[in-house]
């Protein structure tokens, strides 16, 4: 059966289902508890029950000893509730409650989904998983001191593999080297999660304008599925729109999840733009830069937050025009730039 959970200091309170653990059914219904591997080893998630009964579940008992269950303490990515429960820990609050770990992982796939987007999935140790917001990106530290950041595009409750999109681009080092030489069971080290650029929550029934151009797209993925991975559980709703610019039909890609997705929720809308379409792609839909098809739309965006990612001049375009043009706050526009890195910059 189902049980209530009071969580304190905070007051928030989270329903429980059936075989379900405290940190899955927290993460179903977006309260942000501290985890690490999400396995019972690194007690990152552990946590006092002041009332109520737990299962203990399957957990290393050096992690959590006999003495600290006498004391209330459990691990709440292994404890499932037996009763009603009222809880005791510390919620993460955005980013500087996250702990930014250097760790390794394991290419586990690769999926060239078009002639210039591979979709890498990189699996973390057994023990480990990233505790991360959606939108945050990390680096992958390269033998030679360099770095390459990429975005997390799969959504924090999905955390089995981490989801990169990587670009191939004339001069860049290290996407020559996913195109042609990168292999599956390759050891990548990265460094993460980092970036601000994640879903404020308020105000909760506010408009949501998100605007990407190239893999820009993979952050907004993240924070799209865990939108609406906690609508399932919430019942407020806001009305987001992508507009999602290219160059020609190819370079979007992944446009049979986002129509899916467009065709699951009433209050999502798609609108793809192609600045250079080609004869071959056929294209009715918009044209010019992405972010004129917001102009194009907007009277007013006085109401709205912008969440914009993709090349510099995109976003510094919208950015300027928006709050310039349309009365865009300049605290509702957030935003990440992607910048090439090149053996020649």
């Amino acid at each position: 059966m189902s049980h209530q959970i009071l969580i304190k200091p905070s007051g928030h309170t989270l329903t429980v289902k059936p075989e379900e653990t405290i940190l899955q059914a927290a993460l179903r219904e977006g309260v942000s508890l501290p985890y690490g591997c999400r396995n019972g080893s690194c007690g990152t998630c552990k946590g006092k029950i002041i009332q109520g009964k737990v299962d203990y579940g399957q957990h290393n008992e050096e992690t959590l000893t006999e003495e600290e269950k006498l004391a209330g303490h459990a691990l709440f990515c292994c404890a499932l509730p037996l009763s009603e429960l009222t809880i005791e820990c510390h919620e993460v609050n955005a980013t500087k409650d996250i702990e930014i770990k250097t760790l390794p992982s394991r290419v586990e796939k690769l999926n060239r989904i078009t002639d210039n987007v591979m979709v890498i999935s990189l699996r973390l140790p057994a023990n480990q998983r990233l505790q991360f917001l959606a939108g945050q990106y990390i680096d992958i530290l390269l033998k030679d001191g360099k770095r390459r950041s990429f975005s997390i595009a799969n959504a924090p409750h999905d955390d089995e593999f981490l989801e990169l999109h990587a670009r191939n681009y004339p001069g860049g080092v290290f996407a020559e080297h996913v195109f042609s030489h990168m292999k599956e069971k390759d050891i990548l080290r990265f460094e993460g999660p980092l970036g601000s650029f994640f879903l404020r929550d308020e105000p909760e029934d506010g408009n949501i304008i998100f605007v990407a151009s190239g893999t820009g797209f993979a952050p907004i993925k993240s924070i799209l599925e865990h939108v609406f991975h906690q609508e399932n559980s919430r019942g407020n709703k806001r009305n987001m729109i992508l507009y999602w610019g290219g160059r020609t039909k190819n370079e979007l890609y992944m446009t049979d999840l986002v129509y899916q997705w467009q065709k699951e929720h009433d209050n999502f809308s798609f609108i793809p733009v192609l600045s250079e379409a080609l004869p071959s792609d056929n294209w009715q839909g918009r044209e010019g830069f992405v972010h004129d098809a917001v102009l194009q739309d907007f009277n007013s965006l006085e109401n709205y937050q912008v969440y914009a990612c993709g090349a510099p001049v995109m976003v510094e375009a919208a950015y300027h025009d928006f709050t310039n043009q349309r009365n865009l706050p300049k605290d509702g526009f957030f935003s990440d730039v992607f910048t090439p890195s090149t053996s020649n910059p």
